[in-house]
């Protein structure tokens, strides 16, 4: 086994350095067949997606190649690139990693976890639930893969708990084979649970999931007057679409695996079934237990991060005036909220301070620690997905600047026959599949300057497009290699690719149709979507300017010719 293991590595790394090789050249053609700035700015993309997909190199330093590229390249100068890694919307994603570091390192998470389940039950059917409810919470304000790796200690430690004791008589020898069968069927249930519960849950905020943020810092590089897209706005729209959702997979996930026996739903439990259930019952009773008494850093941090969602939600609603009204238009972002919350924690007592020392000199004055430090945050903080947004950014720049999103839009005459109902549903589906084998983030950054594109020539709301596309990228529910937290439940060693495919199609058939009802739903009155708006009526206009350049440009040269 070491040897393949060792022969499987070694081929891989060939691999990766036949694709670090090959695809320059091989998308050379590119460069001839295009006019020449689009030429060159699409044949940066589909580098960057090749090296993204193969992972010939990590996904960060992919995401640094427009930085090196576009100037050499003459696409864009240093000047307009660097900026691009780190606009307010990055420093909005910062603040959730950040946020997140210091409910790590309290504990905090463990806590409601464990409480939430002590609340729902321990039948499997409402553990399944409470898992699914819990990872999708914390999913919405952590990153996916962290809310999955979280939550899988806490399945495991209660899994085990249920195991079926081997001391037995031959009377039992039957009933134990099923209740075998059956906890086989729950374990995987029950894990499979958690990484689809973290993709479904991490659409439900801006800052839940990069995509969701790649659109926000896109939509203000294509169409910088839209501006009914915020956090409040956000949260309105894809909250309810998350529950419906995490509703209908909690009950396809519990009838597949057993959890909900529709045939056999009165008839009585097994001697062996409840006493499992009463061990993992006394398993989540002693794992809450040896958290202790809530701290006062406990405390401390669930205010701030209430604080942190009341902030960004209320800051501009839409529906109502909300309190960044109170400064100048236009100055305060999502950002400024989410990085002033985040300061206080690297100042604020991490226990409760006491202020004897202002009335007794002789008192103690010592030092206390905050409720982060920077060098937890530096440990535990994600920043090559900082780099990663930078180059989604970056892209859709170039994009712009060089006209190749326009060129693309011209590409694009056979769909515009396409009803928008029609085109929602497919590019959803289309997009749900390409990131089955591509990683999300750079799945929406290759699609939503086309889909942008694609509204203009369809007439639509840009947003009626690039929303479906955005979360689609996080309905990749089939494959282990889909997403980081599928692949960190499928490493347990109790599921197998054919568990999650079966589970997973039906997932993405769901996430599709309800992800379609939604846009045709409340969608419409949320983002303005029934009308064509004035900030994208502008960016058509000056596409249609810049189209008739291009082609008068193109005539002069061939008449020389």
């Amino acid at each position: 086994m070491a040897a393949l293991g060792a022969l499987v590595k070694k081929a891989w790394s060939v691999r990766r350095f036949v694709v670090l090789l090959c695809a320059p050249l091989a998308l050379v053609p590119v460069l001839l067949s295009l006019p020449p700035k689009e030429g060159r700015c699409l044949y940066v993309i589909l580098l960057m997606a090749l090296y993204w997909c193969t992972e010939a190199l990590p996904l960060a330093v992919t995401a640094l190649l427009p930085i090196v590229l576009f100037p050499f390249l003459g696409i864009l100068p240093s000047n307009k690139v660097c900026p691009q890694y780190f606009l307010d919307t990055n420093f909005l994603f910062l603040s959730g990693l950040i946020m997140a570091s210091a409910i790590e390192e309290w504990n905090l998470h463990r806590r409601i976890a464990l409480r939430v389940l002590m609340l729902v039950g321990v039948q499997p059917a409402r553990l399944i639930l409470g898992m699914m409810l819990t990872t999708s919470f914390l999913s919405m304000w952590l990153s996916n893969t962290a809310s999955t790796a979280m939550m899988l200690p806490i399945a495991n430690a209660i899994l085990k708990s249920r195991a079926v004791e081997k001391e037995i008589s031959n009377d039992v020898l039957s009933d134990l084979k099923k209740e075998e069968e059956y906890k086989t069927n729950i374990w995987k249930g029950f894990l499979i649970s958690i990484p689809y519960a973290a993709s479904i849950g991490g659409t439900a905020t801006l800052t839940g999931t990069a995509p969701n943020l790649i659109l926000l810092g896109q939509l203000k590089s294509y169409f910088p007057e839209c501006d009914v897209v915020n956090f409040g706005s956000w949260f309105m729209f894809a909250f309810p679409l998350m529950l419906i959702f995490l509703l209908m997979g909690w009950l396809w996930i519990s009838i597949l695996y057993g959890g909900i026996n529709l045939r056999g739903w009165k008839t009585k439990k097994s001697n062996i079934r409840v006493d499992a259930e009463a061990r993992a019952k006394e398993v989540i009773k002693e794992d809450y237990q040896k958290l202790g008494p809530t701290k006062f850093a406990e405390q401390a941090i669930f205010f701030f991060f209430c604080m942190f969602a009341i902030m960004l939600f209320s800051r501009d609603p839409k529906f109502i005036p909300g309190w960044a009204s109170l400064f100048a238009p236009g100055f305060i972002s999502d950002a400024v909220t989410g990085i002033t919350i985040v300061i206080i924690l690297f100042f604020f007592p991490s226990q409760k301070p006491s202020f004897k020392w202002w009335f007794d000199f002789k008192a103690p004055n010592t030092e206390t620690q905050p409720l982060l430090t920077w060098r937890k945050a530096q440990e535990t903080v994600p920043w090559n997905i900082i780099l990663l947004l930078g180059g989604g950014f970056a892209m859709a720049k170039g994009c712009e600047e060089s006209g190749l999103s326009v060129w693309i839009g011209g590409r694009l005459h056979p769909l515009e026959g396409v009803p928008p109902p029609v085109a929602v549903i497919l590019i959803t589906v289309v997009i749900a599949l390409f990131t089955e084998f591509a990683s999300n983030t750079a799945t929406i950054i290759i699609f939503l300057p086309v889909l942008a594109e694609l509204a203009i020539r369809l007439k639509v709301n840009p947003l009626y497009l690039m929303i479906p596309g955005t979360i689609g990228c996080s309905y990749a529910f089939m494959l282990p290699v889909s997403t980081p937290p599928n692949s960190i439940a499928f490493s347990s060693g109790h599921l197998m690719v054919k568990d999650m495919a079966r589970t997973g199609l039906l997932m993405n058939l769901m996430g599709v149709l309800l992800l379609s009802l939604a846009m045709n739903t409340w969608a419409k009155s949320i983002f303005q979507l029934g009308t064509f708006p004035a900030w994208a009526n502008i960016h058509a206009e000056n596409a249609t300017s810049l189209v008739t350049a291009v082609e008068n440009v193109t005539l002069s040269a061939l008449n020389k010719i």
